[in-house]
């Protein structure tokens, strides 16, 4: 094996009798190290993606969601609060009650999901860190209610925090009869903003946070909530808290993790993910004809030296090694060439941030890129592997010819 190695090192770097062969051996190595480097540029953008995507999600989605499999709303057991206060792993939660609603503020007006929680829900999101203006407090000392809606509803209606200009929420009055009158036909009350939040565009254009019991009163509900919403406690294991809390609640409710309340998107992330790997892929096998080339043209060249290593006693499987191991030292070059370039364009674009971001209301301005260590075990294996196919399949009928005349 070493022999065999030395003379394919010795062909790869030696002066070849055809200069083409030199090129086409340049061109293999570059298209190699074009593709790992493809590679590991956009898998990272990937990773610095789902990163930033998951920390959007964490702030606003809590650890554990229950709501009900049918219906908008249910009444929570006080036992089951209880029982479900006293999980092992479960710090607080959070009762809440959505609905879609008219809000309107001045002379312009917008559609917006109102949504009522606890007083300890910034503990169970932790969405009071994403305050843009303001401060997330639900209600004042002395008792008085307050919305914090998201920036993109504030600019919509143009909302300032200055508590002179109350926001309008209109809502179908659920016991309404027939009235010639259509104001009567719903709820309306007044609040004033506290504070204006900025995670993302869909949720800062959707929610408008209120106190549960401004909002049941709002509904014309009592004790009715669309979901409680839990927060773990350090070092919790959530296999086995969501597993106790579905036990409590029982099948007529669903208990869903971080992942399952956005399971669509990440399943879309991954399959976009595992689809940019294939056509790059695909891209790197299309560049080892390349090496293909390379070595048929070398095999033709080196038929007289075959014939001298045959002769010294060389066997088939010591000759066909020396044009594999080329090949494949062809891909190893091309792999390592193409992870350090990489990392280095990785490197840059995470501290200096070089491509930007285009847009408005963005929370960061450059692309996020997140390196990780499967990456760089999985693309040079890929690459690795198909070099060796694009050595192996010259070499094993090519040399056939050679090998059956000697």
């Amino acid at each position: 094996m070493k022999l065999s190695l030395y003379i394919a090192r010795r062909y790869l770097f030696a002066k070849k009798s055809r200069n083409a062969i030199n090129v086409i051996s340049s061109v293999s190595v570059a298209g190699v190290t074009v593709g790992t480097m493809a590679l590991i540029i956009v898998l990272s953008v990937f990773n610095g993606l789902e990163t930033l995507v998951r920390s959007i999600f964490n702030t606003f989605d809590p650890d554990l969601k229950i709501s009900p499999s049918v219906g908008k709303t249910f009444v929570p057991e006080e036992a089951d609060l209880k029982l479900l206060s006293q999980v092992n792993g479960v710090a607080c939660y959070s009762l809440c009650l959505e609905e879609n609603a008219l809000l309107r503020y001045d002379e312009k007006q917008y559609i917006a999901t109102i949504k009522g929680v606890d007083d300890n829900y910034p503990e169970v999101t932790g969405i009071d860190s994403s305050m843009w203006d303001g401060e997330f407090i639900l209600r004042s000392e002395q008792g008085r209610p307050y919305a914090i809606p998201g920036i993109g509803i504030a600019n919509y209606l143009g909302m300032r925090i200055n508590f002179i200009s109350p926001l309008n929420i209109y809502v179908p009055r659920r016991t309404a009869g027939i009235d010639m009158n259509p104001e009567n036909a719903f709820v309306r009350n007044f609040i004033f903003p506290s504070g204006i939040y900025q995670v993302e565009q869909e949720f800062d254009s959707k929610y408008v946070f209120l106190p549960i019991d401004f909002t049941r009163e709002l509904l014309e509900y009592d004790n009715e909530v669309s979901t409680i919403e839990i927060k773990f406690s350090p070092g919790a294991t959530e296999p086995s808290v969501q597993k106790e809390v579905r036990g409590i609640f029982g099948e007529g409710f669903t208990v869903q993790n971080k992942y399952e309340q956005q399971e669509i998107f990440y399943k879309v992330m991954r399959s976009e993910r595992l689809a940019i790997f294939l056509i790059l892929t695909l891209i790197l096998i299309i560049a080892s004809f390349s090496i293909i080339g390379s070595l048929t043209m070398l095999i033709i060249e080196k038929e007289r030296d075959i014939g001298i290593l045959r002769s010294l006693g060389a066997d088939n499987d010591l000759i066909r090694k020396i044009f594999i191991f080329e090949g494949w030292l062809i891909a190893i070059i091309g792999a390592a060439a193409g992870i350090f370039l990489g990392f280095v364009v990785c490197y840059i674009q995470q501290r200096y941030g070089i491509v930007r971001l285009r847009g408005e209301s963005l929370i960061m301005d450059a692309y996020p890129v997140v390196l990780r260590l499967r990456d760089f075990i999985i693309v040079p294996a890929t690459v690795l592997l198909i070099g060796y196919w694009a050595a192996w399949y010259p070499v094993r009928y090519l040399t056939k010819k050679y090998l059956a005349g000697h």
